[in-house]
C-alpha cells in the first residue's frame, strides 16, 4: 500500500460528472482490498461527498454537493434491462473494480448515479449515506416483522450502522459487541448488546446480520439463528469461508447476501437526524496522511476514519 501524488485525473466518459472529492470515509471493504480480497490496483475508496465541478450533460449539476452510488453498470444487459445494474457483468465499481476511487482529489462517475444533498447536512455525516444505504438494504431483501428478534454480529462500522436502521425499524434487536466503545455507542441509543458470544442463546434468533468482517463470525452467526431462520452476509472475507452446508439444509437456513443499497432513505434518515452517525466518527487524517488513516481503521475495534482530500 502506497502513497502517490501523482496520479492521473481520470478521464470524463459519456454521461459523466467530475466531482472534486471534499471527505471520504474508509471501509472495511478498502481494507479487505488492501489484504487481497479482489485484485484491485488503483485508487481505494468509495465512500465520499464531494462536489460537481464538470458534467457536460447535466450542467445543472455543477457546483452541487453530491454522493455516489459506486456500480456503474453498462445499461446494455440481461442484467441491466431486469433492473440489477449492480450486477451488471460489465460493472466498474468506484475504488474497487475497473474504476478510479475516492481517494484523490477527483473523482468521476455517471451523472446517474450522483445524488445531490440537502443543505442541513453536514459534509461529515453525508459520508455515510453509502454505508447507511448498505444497511438500510437488508430491509429491502428481508422482510422483517416487530416480532422478530433480530442478532447482529460484529458492531463495527457497518454493524453499528445496521443496529441503527433496525432499531429505527422497531425490531428486537442485540448486537454482539468485542470493545467497549462499541458497547457504549450502542447503549446510548438503547439496543442490547451481547460481550460474550458465548453467552448467546443458540438457535433462537430469527434474522441473524453477520457484518463482523471474520470468518468466526459466520460461525456464531450459524450457531444463533433458529432452524429456518436467516442469516444475511454483510462481511466480505479475504479468503474462503467454510461452512457445513448439510446442517444449513438439515435446518432449512436462508443464506441473503447482502452489500449496497438505496440512498434515497439513507440520505433522508440522515437529514432528518433520525440515525446521527457523528459519534463513529473516530478520526479525520487528511489525504497525506491516508496510509496512516488505513493503519487506523484497521485496528482492532476501531470505527470510522475520514481522509479530508480538499483540506
Amino acid at each position: 500500500m502506497t502513497f502517490r501524488d501523482d496520479v492521473a485525473a481520470p478521464a470524463l466518459g459519456d454521461d459523466e460528472a467530475r466531482v472534486r472529492v471534499g471527505v471520504a470515509g474508509v471501509c472495511a471493504t478498502d481494507l479487505e482490498l488492501c489484504r487481497g480480497y479482489y485484485p484491485f490496483e488503483g485508487v481505494l475508496g468509495h465512500e465520499f461527498v464531494g462536489r460537481v465541478v464538470e458534467a457536460p450533460t447535466a450542467p445543472e449539476l455543477v457546483g452541487h454537493r453530491v454522493v455516489g452510488e459506486i456500480n456503474a453498470p453498462c445499461g446494455r444487459c440481461a442484467a441491466c434491462l431486469a433492473g440489477l445494474g449492480n450486477h451488471c457483468p460489465e460493472r466498474t465499481v468506484l475504488g474497487i473494480l475497473g474504476r478510479s476511487g475516492a481517494f484523490a482529489e477527483e473523482l468521476v462517475l455517471p451523472v446517474a448515479n450522483l445524488h445531490r444533498l440537502p443543505g442541513e447536512l453536514s459534509r461529515e455525516r453525508a459520508t455515510f449515506v453509502e454505508p447507511l444505504a448498505a444497511a438500510y438494504q437488508l430491509c429491502e431483501q428481508v422482510p422483517l416483522r416487530p416480532t422478530d428478534r433480530v442478532l447482529v454480529v460484529g458492531a463495527g462500522r457497518l454493524g453499528q450502522l445496521v443496529a441503527r436502521v433496525l432499531a429505527e425499524g422497531g425490531c428486537e434487536v442485540s448486537v454482539v459487541a468485542r470493545h467497549q466503545r462499541q458497547r457504549e455507542l450502542l447503549a446510548e441509543i438503547g439496543v442490547s448488546v451481547v460481550g460474550d458470544a458465548e453467552a448467546l442463546p443458540s438457535r433462537c434468533f430469527d434474522v441473524v446480520v453477520e457484518a463482523s468482517g471474520s470468518p468466526s463470525g459466520f460461525e456464531v452467526a450459524r450457531a444463533a439463528v433458529r432452524p429456518r431462520g436467516t442469516i444475511v452476509l454483510k462481511s466480505t472475507y479475504a479468503g474462503r469461508l467454510e461452512l457445513d452446508a448439510s446442517a444449513l439444509v438439515v435446518d432449512e437456513i436462508t443464506l441473503v447476501g447482502s452489500r449496497c443499497g438505496p440512498f434515497a432513505p439513507a440520505i433522508r434518515a440522515l437529514a432528518g437526524g433520525r440515525i446521527d452517525p457523528a459519534p463513529l466518527i473516530e478520526a479525520v487524517y487528511p489525504l497525506e496522511r491516508g496510509v496512516e488513516a488505513l493503519d487506523h481503521a484497521g485496528r482492532p475495534g476501531a470505527l470510522k476514519v475520514l481522509i479530508t482530500i480538499d483540506g
